[in-house]
């Protein structure tokens, strides 16, 4: 699926394919048992190394600039953390701001559609808790 496909959606429409999500059928598939193709993506985005933890921090933190995220989330090399921004950057889901161009400061902020991610962060820290410790 690509991020135009993704980005042209309507807010709040469903396309009708995955209309099953609001319902009580099952969580992520449709009737004939199929993943839901958004869900899915979703979940590879999400689920990607260290993206979870990005996405808490700056939902919980507010903009932040690079060091401080990368010292909110204990172990994640620059590099990576580079990486990640800017997918995130491309989907919508993080907005960048360049504070000073000299010496160059840059903050990240969380996007409308970044913060509706937020109950659903909530949910899977409280399922971790539950079963992972």
């Amino acid at each position: 699926m690509s991020k135009a496909t993704v980005s042209a959606r309507p807010e709040g429409r469903s396309t009708g394919c995955c209309a099953h999500a609001r319902n009580e059928a099952g969580a992520g598939s449709d009737a004939q048992g199929q993943c839901c193709p958004y869900l899915h993506e979703a979940v590879e985005l999400i689920g990607r190394r260290w993206t979870g933890a990005i996405l808490a921090v700056l939902i919980e933190g507010g903009a932040m600039r690079f060091s401080e995220i990368g010292h909110a989330v204990p172990q994640l090399s620059d590099r990576l953390l580079s990486e990640r921004m800017k997918e995130l950057e491309a989907r919508g889901i993080v907005e960048r701001r360049v504070l000073a161009p000299a010496p160059v400061r840059v903050q990240y902020s969380i996007t409308e559609m970044g913060r509706e991610l937020a109950p659903a962060l909530r949910e899977l820290q409280i399922w971790a808790h539950r079963w992972l410790s």
